[in-house]
């Protein structure tokens, strides 16, 4: 099945000496790039959520990685790497939670403590391989999970998973595009994503220009809407997997989960294996970023709350093992995931 006509998003482009980042706050009503010509650029892009979702987050980190060298003369990968670690530790503390950016930014920093004299050829080669895998395990697993869900489906989606989040196709929204392809899926609903409307601004349009009729809910018409037997799975990404299966996900993906275990709804968690952390054994070890609560007390700009009137605004929130039936990265489906099965796919 060829794959193209639904995968049209290109949201980072590496130029040589600069990368270029779809700006995802100005979606979906004006389509501009921001070209960030060094690693402190790269870094703010992150901060700002200009480039969000965590393998595009990973992607574009690596890419500053490229960036930072071009202000080091070096003779080799190592004395460079040496002089690039201020601009690699900003990079790395950009976001806390997507586990993308440690693993990006650790796969760059490990091959330029091995290169020679061409160690910047081999950080630009090391870097786009990081993007061109991420886009061909995308694929694969949109076609694995695509081939969980029965043809004549319905299916839920929460926040933005799609080309947008990642080199291109994306995660659980690749499923989405798999399985219209496939024709599997027959209906497509995306939660709202409250505070900063990822579903609403982002997922339907990418859907939109995909030629996918998809439906947009609240957040808080997921219940009702599994009630009404409309949709089958609930199809997400993941920030960050731990050892025993539990998932970080943007804030919302808990709530739904427990909704759809109550109204016999599965769960299909969709990411690449490195948002897999072994090493954090379970969901309540992971740091939950916390955002300016300023984004809850207004919409696009203007304030909706009282003077006065404070905010707790986590961006992430942890969805148990036990409430996954599935689990697909490009190494394969786990179907309910624990501590074995996790530790036998990803030992």
């Amino acid at each position: 099945m060829d794959f193209d006509r639904y995968d049209r998003i290109r949201p980072i482009r590496w130029q040589g000496n600069l990368l270029s980042l779809l700006d995802q706050r100005k979606l979906p009503f004006v389509v501009e790039y921001i070209d960030c010509v060094d690693s402190q650029a790269v870094t703010q892009a992150i901060r700002d959520l200009v480039v969000r979702g965590a393998p595009a987050i990973g992607i574009a980190a690596a890419y500053g990685v490229v960036l930072a060298g071009l202000k080091v003369d070096a003779h080799d990968g190592s004395e460079a790497l040496a002089a690039m670690m201020p601009a690699i530790d900003e990079l790395n503390a950009s976001r806390p939670t997507a586990v993308n950016l440690m693993w990006a930014i650790a796969r760059m920093r490990r091959v330029l403590a091995a290169a020679g004299r061409d160690w910047r050829e081999v950080a630009e080669r090391e870097a786009r391989a990081i993007e061109s895998e991420d886009l061909a395990a995308n694929r694969h697993m949109g076609r694995l999970g695509a081939e969980l869900i029965a043809p004549n489906s319905g299916v839920l989606t929460h926040c933005n998973t799609g080309s947008l989040a990642t080199a291109g196709f994306g995660t659980a929204l690749g499923v989405i595009r798999a399985g219209v392809a496939l024709e599997r899926i027959a209906r497509v609903y995306a939660s709202e994503t409250r505070p900063w409307l990822q579903g609403a601004r982002l997922t339907v349009w990418e859907l939109l220009q995909d030629g996918i009729p998809a439906t947009l809910i609240a957040d808080a018409a997921g219940a009702h809407l599994m009630k009404t037997g409309a949709v089958q799975w609930l199809v997400v990404g993941a920030d960050r997997i731990c050892a025993n299966g539990d998932t970080a996900n943007k804030i919302g993906t808990y709530t739904h989960a427990i909704a759809a275990r109550h109204h016999g709804v599965k769960v299909m968690v969709v990411a690449p294996s490195s948002t897999v952390d072994m090493a954090t054994a379970q969901g309540s070890d992971i740091h939950i970023e916390e955002r300016d609560g300023a984004e809850l007390l207004s919409m696009s700009g203007v304030r909706t709350v009282a003077d006065g009137v404070s905010a707790f605004n986590p961006v992430f929130d942890v969805t148990p093992a036990g409430l996954i039936d599935a689990l697909v990265t490009e190494k394969g489906v786990i179907l309910a995931p624990d501590a074995d099965k996790m530790r036998a796919c990803f030992r």
